[in-house]
């Protein structure tokens, strides 16, 4: 049975093509709270925005499935009096991929269009020196000079965000930007979804967290974590396929892209819970990967893991092509395989389950 169906996949579209840049996630996570409201009794939403709905609250045994909301994009740092724009990173962008790419300048007044410019291969030296630099790249809106840029409604501050949206590719992979990680918000609800139409009672009360500020370290999931209090946590992010060209296995570690998803070996990652999930993934033939990350994750199992004295914590990750790139990628059967997994491996935990090592 396929875990998505056309009423998750239109709102799949929406969410991903939705601007929701570290910092500015609310229109994101007012979508994401609407498709969830149904299959959840609770909604929450803490000061800066982490968002998450609550099922069969009030038990007093509380397990955290968790995906994080916000995007990488820039931020307006300069305008010079010719009407260029200069940036700043807000989160992990990546300059080399910006020259010649569109972009949403968000502004009180609306989005206003713009686009990286860039000198044409004509006008730069035989040795082609010049590479795109953060402190190089500028960003043109069409303007005369820096009193029209204001004018439009930018200033410094405003975000900029790419405008690429998601397409199938090949009719299998998802493409587009943000995939890392609001394909994770989807997982999670879709398992809300799927533990509804199921009707399935459980016996601890489960927390779909949907994390803001990852992606400038993890700052969403260390606020709404000691908000809630969990017990256990499962989180999902993005890792990378590390079977495309230019990537070193030895390295970055042997995942693909079609394979299942990736179950990772951590300090933060504790033993009993990710073995509960690689026995469930066995009994019900779902194909992983597997992973090890030295020291940390670098995903909000950290956070969740080191809050409130320690929480079990266990990573499961989407295998994803082209990270923080406009062209992520990533298959559809993994997208399937984890929301499946999340699902059975919350049918393995019970009320006040004992993750002691002895």
């Amino acid at each position: 049975m396929s875990m998505i169906n056309n009423h998750s996949e239109l709102f799949l579209k929406d969410y991903i093509n939705n601007a929701s840049p570290t910092g500015f996630e609310a229109k994101g996570q007012q979508l994401w709270l609407k498709y969830l409201k149904p299959y959840v009794d609770e909604q929450h939403l803490d000061n800066y925005g982490s968002a998450y709905g609550v099922i069969n609250p009030g038990t007093g045994y509380k397990v955290v499935i968790e995906g994080h909301a916000d995007e990488i994009s820039w931020f307006v740092n300069f305008i010079t009096d010719e009407g260029f724009i200069n940036v700043i990173r807000n989160g992990g962008s990546d300059h080399q991929i910006a020259p010649s790419k569109r972009v949403n300048i968000q502004t009180d007044k609306g989005i206003v269009k713009g686009v990286f410019g860039w000198p044409a291969i004509h006008t730069r030296q035989i040795e082609d020196k010049l590479t795109p630099k953060s402190d190089n790249i500028f960003i043109d809106v069409g303007a005369n000079d820096k009193k029209e840029v204001l004018e439009m409604g930018i200033h410094v501050g405003c975000v900029i965000t790419y405008e690429d949206e998601l397409m199938m590719l090949n009719d299998r992979y998802y493409v587009g930007r943000a995939l890392d990680n609001r394909m994770g918000g989807f997982c999670i609800a879709e398992v809300a979804r799927h533990l509804h139409e199921n009707k399935i009672k459980l016996p601890y009360s489960l927390y779909i967290v949907n994390s803001v500020q990852e992606e400038i370290g993890l700052r969403g999931a260390q606020m709404v974590a000691d908000s809630i209090k969990p017990n256990v946590a499962i989180v999902t992010d993005v890792t990378h396929d590390s079977n495309t060209p230019l990537i070193e296995k030895k390295v970055v570690g042997d995942v693909k892209c079609g394979k299942g998803p990736s179950v990772t070996y951590a300090p933060a990652v504790h033993n009993k819970l990710r073995e509960l999930i690689i026995n469930t993934a066995k009994e019900n033939e779902i194909a992983i990967q597997l992973e090890a990350a030295s020291r940390s994750t670098g995903t909000d199992t950290d956070a969740f893991a080191y809050s409130n004295g320690g929480v079990p914590s266990a990573l499961i990750s989407l295998p994803l092509r082209y990270m923080h790139t406009t062209v992520e990628m990533a298959h559809k059967s993994d997208v399937e395989s984890v929301i499946k997994l999340i699902y059975e491996s919350l049918l393995k935990i019970e009320h006040g389950h004992n993750f002691k090592y002895f």
